[in-house]
């Protein structure tokens, strides 16, 4: 059983290709992949820039493709990973080096997140807590021994750079943010720190939408002022949660309809908040995720060296993981002969108390020398052997493995889950 991965992310899929492949129900998807007879665990990650699928399984990456194609996804925005592979991707996601902005902190928080849904409804197992343990744990280490995230841009503080690129100086505008979330916040922090004149924020919770504004310097409106406040925004970051476009072409095109100057749209939502007709509406310009790519072209120049030293990392934290997958094989065999040696210890142990209580009484004292003489032997007769077939796999070597398996007649490992 080994780990195979399906990845649809930005590098390759546009923001519409991705919602086509989402339908919001991360709990409804596991369980469809874990149904899988031939899926032993499984875990799904969702960002506004990825959908990714990790399985355990004989079959890898033959499930998934036909799990794909009864999705009807396209294969051109595909990718799919054997074992190694799949792990190397992940600890590079988990550092910020597969991200859009590269180097940014907010995937870290996801893959933990998205990795307890998994483990709560019972779809991860040893081989997929492994992997996303040690995905977490070189995440951390990575921002703990490199600059990659000094300063570094998440896609919000990345949409407010876009939005001076685009506008000029944020100095005498007014922005309006619509959404509370994390993106949400993420955003009014990065305008925050922007000299603007006048920051609105607006959620269809307008409590939230108030605090918010109130720790961050802004102005909070009820979620049915939007159309309003457009009429006098230099720019609109949507960040919003919903299902459906929050912003529709009509809506937009009303509030617009007596303006003699432009406004910037930038949608970062996915799904997407504003509706792409809008785009047509004069001295109007919408942006989405897509148009971040320029901003990562840019961020990536400035972290080269420091991507450097964090692959450095992954590629140490990436041995070490693999040399422990193949103890793990190793384990399964010594385990599995460890109970067997234990079965064998009990019944002999139990003979040679009801030979010896024939000739006198046995005592608690006498009972446990010979439980602990028999463990003892158990122990020291497999401690050579467990080197051994340690070393073996941290060797490839599966002749041998294979070998002491059919010798003692112990079977793959079997999921109990299924």
């Amino acid at each position: 059983m080994e780990i195979s991965s399906m990845v649809i992310t930005h590098s390759k899929a546009t923001v519409e290709e991705m919602e086509e492949a989402w339908d919001g129900d991360l709990e409804k998807l596991l369980k469809q992949l874990h149904s899988n007879e031939m899926v032993q665990e499984c875990a799904v990650l969702k960002t506004c820039n990825r959908v990714e699928m990790y399985i355990v399984s004989a079959k890898g990456n033959s499930v998934l493709f036909h799990f794909a194609k009864d999705l009807g996804l396209s294969a051109n925005i595909l990718d799919f990973f054997d074992h190694e592979e799949s792990i190397m991707h992940l600890l590079m996601l988990s550092s910020g080096l597969k991200s859009m902005i590269v180097g940014e902190d907010q995937i870290l928080g996801q893959i933990k997140d998205l990795y307890q849904v998994a483990k709560k409804l019972g779809t991860t197992g040893k081989m997929l807590d492994t992997a996303f343990s040690k995905a977490i744990q070189v995440g951390k280490r990575v921002r703990t021994e490199t600059e990659i995230n000094r300063g570094a841009l998440s896609i919000a503080s990345a949409s407010v750079d876009l939005a001076e690129e685009t506008v000029g100086d944020l100095k005498n505008k007014k922005v309006l943010v619509i959404g509370t979330g994390e993106m949400g916040t993420l955003v009014t922090r990065a305008l925050s720190h922007r000299d603007i004149e006048l920051m609105y924020i607006a959620n269809r919770t307008y409590e939230a939408a108030r605090e918010l504004a109130d720790e961050m310097g802004g102005h909070a409106v009820h979620f049915d002022q939007i159309d309003e406040k457009l009429k006098n925004s230099d720019v609109v970051i949507t960040a919003t949660g919903a299902p459906h476009f929050v912003l529709r072409y009509e809506q937009a095109k009303k509030a617009v309809k007596n303006r003699d100057k432009d406004i910037l749209l930038i949608d970062i939502a996915n799904p997407r908040d504003i509706d792409p007709a809008v785009s047509d509406i004069p001295h109007v310009t919408l942006y989405n995720i897509d148009n971040l790519r320029i901003i990562n072209e840019k961020n990536l120049e400035m972290r080269l060296e420091e991507a450097k030293k964090a692959q450095a990392i992954i590629d140490e934290e990436f041995e070490l993981l693999i040399k422990q997958y193949k103890r793990q094989r190793a384990d399964y065999l010594v385990s599995e002969i460890y109970e067997q040696l234990y079965k064998v210890k009990i019944q002999e142990k139990e003979r040679a108390l009801n030979k010896l209580s024939s000739y006198h009484t046995i005592g608690e004292i006498e009972s446990k020398i010979i439980d602990d003489l028999t463990h003892s032997i158990v122990n020291k007769v497999m401690a050579e052997p467990t080197k051994v077939l340690r070393h073996a796999a941290e060797k490839d070597d599966d002749s041998l493995l294979n070998m002491v398996s059919l010798l003692f007649n112990v079977n793959k490992p079997i999921n109990n889950n299924k």
